[in-house]
């Protein structure tokens, strides 16, 4: 009988769905060294926040199969890691959706009608009505920011409480926002008309302090802000000044830059304006219980040979396939990310065109790749090679595959084109010697560019002085080039430029960038 580790506390249905099929020792608070003792004796592993899967403890895991964290993240794993060594790592990415959901509605109205403030008062004799009267959510604006999963249902929620809604999330289609009833808007119009703002959307470098002194300014006065997704996303001395100044209404935080929230945070000063609680989001007794059965779930599936549904990593290739088809995977996920950043997210169709030998083999894996990379920028632990295709759908991403099997100037070769409601972006890609990875075109423009983590893209005019322009606004902010090619059909025609570079672009370049005359378009690229 197979034998699972439980070494984090895990709700007891979770356990006994796992009784069923295999023997479970739980055993917990284990160090790391405790931990590679006995792993190698374990098919499978299912851990919470507390254990660290190391390097160290999968190089000793001879006979485990799959590592399921109770839980969103996986941090404490090594994926990688586990990766190489053919151990899949599985999560659950939605178990805690109507737990979150319902917090940031629960938050929405102490905001709106006090109620914190108002229950401290009675509890202390008080009886002062009029200054705790509130204002009602019915036929107010609601701009969420983020229709993934727990924006859907708040905005099913907000919308049977007869408000209005707006959304902004350049991954859904217009036509999923308005079965939703939500009216697809840029941020501007949403920041311009809400009445309140709920923030659903992870913390990345695109969306770190999102909400800051200039979007606020674009908001109304009246405003209310809720943000239960993740700190970071508003910058709370922005908040903390437009709170105290009138600029805007209220606040309600379940997350901050830091946690648990300093003593001296300026935030805990705020009066009745501000609603503040400890991260509750995924606390309740059933979100708690769903995430162990879920995790349980899969890991009793996968010893039983059945697939995982929700695996963070490479599920359900066989090795031979694998072999095979990764370094093409990787390709299509990283020309996916690519394509999807300069169609700027809000895309209705992909075509993959595979090419060459490429377009003999099995086409699911470089699809489904190809999708991971176009939602990841927005979605990203949420999205994996398991739920790739089923989130594309969710969005309304139309999916076309064609095939081409003459060989041009490569092997193989790959090309991606996104469509949106008023572009059409495209990107190219092929595997040179020993798998390395090469960008061969970028909207039809011929390039031979290595990707890196840092990119910046122009489209332009070929005329001379650009490069040298471009490469003095990069030295005055102190980033280095670490490489550049120009792309061209015809001299002095439209070419684009890709520029691999050292370091992130630092905030204001790009605007700066836009200026200089010729350039058409720039773009920011993190790969």
């Amino acid at each position: 009988m197979p034998k699972v580790l439980v070494s984090d506390p895990i709700e007891q249905v979770g356990l006994d769905l796992l009784a069923q099929v295999a023997q479970v020792d739980v055993k917990v608070g284990l160090s790391e060294e405790e931990l590679i003792k006995i792993i190698p004796e374990y098919d499978a592993l299912m851990i919470r926040s507390g254990t660290k899967v190391t390097k160290a403890v999968i190089e000793a895991a001879n006979q485990l199969k799959i590592i399921g964290r109770a839980g969103v993240g996986v941090d404490n794993v090594d994926v990688p890691a586990a990766t190489r060594k053919g151990i899949m790592v599985v999560n659950s990415p939605e178990g805690n959706t109507i737990a979150a959901a319902e917090h940031t509605l629960a938050m929405m109205l102490s905001l709106a009608r006090h109620i914190p403030d108002a229950n401290a008062a009675v509890k202390a004799g008080q009886w002062d009505r009029k200054r705790f009267t509130g204002v009602e959510v019915y036929k107010k604006t609601l701009g969420i920011i983020g229709l993934g999963k727990i924006g859907s249902h708040v905005a099913t929620v907000a919308r049977a409480m007869g408000m209005k809604l707006l959304a902004y999330d350049p991954y859904l289609s217009t036509e999923r926002a308005e079965q939703l009833g939500c009216r697809l808007v840029e941020l501007d119009v949403l920041f311009a008309e809400s009445d309140f703002i709920t923030l659903h959307l992870p913390k990345t470098p695109e969306t770190q302090h999102l909400i800051n002194a200039k979007t606020i300014a674009k908001m109304k006065p009246t405003a209310r802000i809720i943000n239960c997704a993740r700190g970071g996303i508003i910058d709370e001395a922005a908040l903390v000044e437009a709170l105290k100044t009138g600029k805007l209404a209220g606040a309600a935080l379940d997350v901050f830059e830091n946690e648990p929230l300093e003593a001296e945070s300026p935030l805990r000063e705020l009066g009745m304006e501000v609603v503040l609680t400890p991260h509750l989001g995924a606390s309740t007794e059933e979100a708690q219980v769903n995430v162990a059965i879920d995790v349980a779930e899969q890991i009793r599936d996968v010893l039983l040979g059945l697939p995982a549904r929700s695996a963070v990593n490479i599920p359900g290739l066989r090795p031979d396939v694998l072999e095979k088809l990764a370094p093409y995977m990787q390709l299509a996920e990283t020309l996916g990310n690519l394509v999807g950043q300069l169609a700027g997210g809000r895309v209705e169709s992909l075509e993959v065109r595979l090419q060459g030998e490429l377009a003999t083999n099995d086409s699911q894996p470089i699809v489904i790749a190809a999708l991971k990379g176009l939602l990841s920028p927005a979605l990203r632990e949420r999205v994996n090679y398991v739920n790739a295709g089923l989130e594309a759908k969710e969005r309304g991403i139309r999916v076309v595959e064609t095939r081409d099997e003459s060989q041009r100037d490569y092997a193989g070769s790959l090309t991606l084109i996104a469509k949106s409601p008023s572009l059409t972006r495209s990107v190219s890609g092929a595997l040179l010697a020993h798998s390395e990875l090469r960008i061969t075109s970028i909207d039809d423009f011929p390039i031979s560019v290595v990707p890196t983590r840092y990119m910046l893209l122009t489209l332009h005019r070929d005329m001379p002085g650009i490069i040298g322009k471009i490469g003095t606004q990069l030295g005055s902010f102190n980033v280095n080039i670490a490489s550049m090619q120009v792309g061209r059909k015809m001299v002095r025609g439209n070419a684009v430029m890709v520029i691999s570079l050292d370091d992130p672009l630092p905030e204001g370049l790009l605007e700066e960038i836009l200026k200089v005359p010729g350039i058409r378009d720039a773009y920011i690229v993190n790969l």
